[in-house]
């Protein structure tokens, strides 16, 4: 999405990580983080990360306060607004959800989330090439706009959480004592296998695979290419009727 390897880039990256890193406070960056951030440097009052999922268009993973919390889950009930439209078409900037344009657009989530306290939403697609894992919705209760380097920053730091996720700790769950989190890239050629496979089982995008991958590889405290190698060998398979990160071991 943003990132053109640029210096200003570059430099944009590492001030944001650094605003994050100081948020988390010693501990790991999560998506939590990422959000208070991403509120921060955009002036907006509420942020959430949902991510998309086989049964359901979407589940909300986190909401920063109760006015992301409940445009989110208007969103989700009603099916339509920016959130929606990001997750299935991109990009979702709307200054001012009171508009004749939104009305019409979206009649019924619009006046909800005005009811609500939300009038401006921005909704950007966490995105890997042309498959998107889910949103990061940042939230305003004054309508407005955001400005050029506000949403620079805002596409940064949705591709920061969206690594993040990649790498199975955008739930924030603590991550485990000395453990070392591995890149996030198809690097192993048994990884790239092992998607490919869960991506058949589970019915899912290749993207969405690997999440589950390195989510199962997380629980169970494993590092990912040796999970990947079970289930190229067929000892691991997923099951389509488990919990988002089970999987079993031939002879279970």
């Amino acid at each position: 999405m943003s990132g053109s390897g640029s210096v200003v880039s570059i430099d944009r990256r590492m001030r944001l990580w650094s605003l994050a890193a100081a948020y988390a406070g010693g501990e790991s960056v999560t998506v939590e983080h990422v959000c208070i951030t991403a509120t921060s440097a955009t002036g907006t009052d509420g942020a959430a990360i949902a991510v998309a999922l086989t049964a359901t268009p979407r589940e909300t993973i986190y909401s920063s306060n109760r006015l992301a919390s409940e445009a989110e889950e208007l969103s989700l009930i009603l099916g339509e607004g920016p959130c929606v439209d990001a997750l299935a078409g991109g990009l979702a900037l709307v200054p001012d959800l009171s508009t004749t344009h939104c009305l019409a657009r979206w009649p019924v989530f619009a006046p909800a989330v005005v009811a609500a306290g939300v009038r401006a939403i921005f909704a950007l697609p966490l995105q890997v090439g042309a498959i998107r894992l889910g949103v990061l919705d940042l939230y305003r209760a004054e309508p407005g706009d955001l400005h050029q380097e506000q949403l620079l920053d805002a596409l940064t730091l949705a591709d920061t959480a969206c690594a993040l996720l990649l790498d199975g700790t955008g739930h924030g769950a603590p991550q485990a004592p000395g453990r070392i989190l591995e890149p996030a890239g198809l690097q192993h050629p048994e990884v790239h296998q092992a998607t490919g496979m869960i991506s058949v089982q589970l019915g899912l995008s290749a993207a969405l695979a690997l999440v589950r991958l390195r989510a199962y590889a997380y629980v169970n405290d494993r590092r990912l290419r040796d999970v990947a190698r079970d289930v190229v060998a067929r000892r691991l398979r997923f099951d389509p009727e488990g919990s988002d990160d089970s999987g079993r071991s031939d002879g279970d």
